[in-house]
């Protein structure tokens, strides 16, 4: 049960959630009832498990018991839409909020199936990519490289915050600046690892390709 409980929280940071009390009220459940579900004091049946696990956008198999996967696998020639960017100064990714669970878009040109979309919401990003616009890059985590520098990235900071910025040297050796596309610049910051984006799609061209959640 403990392990149960681990992952029902996992899977509730994952969507975006701080609290387990915000879940619940989002989704309309019984906050007593979920909060002790998640704390491991109350056990849950595989029913309730598909509930939160399609409220979650995880397999309701790996969520109960473990099996297999945490997130659905993505049909053939698509990858998932894992977060939106741009709905403030910052260019902080907001993982899964206001996305659907099982929200595709098609693999870009050159890219894998590791290539990663992220929605673009309102303008502070405008010049890079408008509101509606998906961004893609290749999910592989690897430390930022010479190449990177003076280009606008994906980069995770040893925060867990995951950002769209461009990358310059920060003032030592290991540290970056971040410079923001509107908004000021963060300084001799430590990553965990960046990305080059791959493709940017206009929005007009995004809302042709999404495919949305069944």
């Amino acid at each position: 049960m403990d392990e149960r409980c681990q992952r029902l929280r996992q899977a509730r940071m994952a969507k975006g959630f701080e609290s387990a009390s915000a879940a619940a009220e989002a989704f309309g459940w019984n906050r007593n009832t979920y909060v002790s579900n998640e704390n491991g004091y109350a056990p849950f049946s595989y029913r309730r498990a598909k509930d939160y696990a399609a409220a979650f956008g995880v397999r309701p198999e790996w969520l109960y018991d473990a099996a297999g996967a945490m997130l659905p696998a993505a049909e053939a020639g698509f990858v998932p839409i894992i977060g939106r960017v741009g709905a403030n100064p910052e260019g902080l990714v907001l993982f899964a909020t206001g996305q659907e669970p099982g929200d595709l878009a098609p693999i870009p040109p050159g890219g894998t199936e590791q290539a990663r979309a992220l929605l673009v919401v309102g303008h502070s990003m405008r010049g890079i990519a408008d509101d509606g616009a998906l961004i893609y890059f290749e999910d592989q985590k690897t430390a930022p490289s010479p190449d990177m520098l003076g280009h606008v990235v994906v980069v995770e900071l040893d925060t867990e915050e995951v950002l769209v910025k461009r990358l310059l040297r920060g003032s030592r050796a290991g540290r970056y600046d971040l410079e923001s596309i509107a908004g000021p610049t963060r300084q001799d910051a430590r990553l965990r690892w960046a990305a080059h984006i791959t493709a940017i799609i206009p929005p007009f061209q995004a809302r042709r390709i999404i495919r949305g959640a069944a």
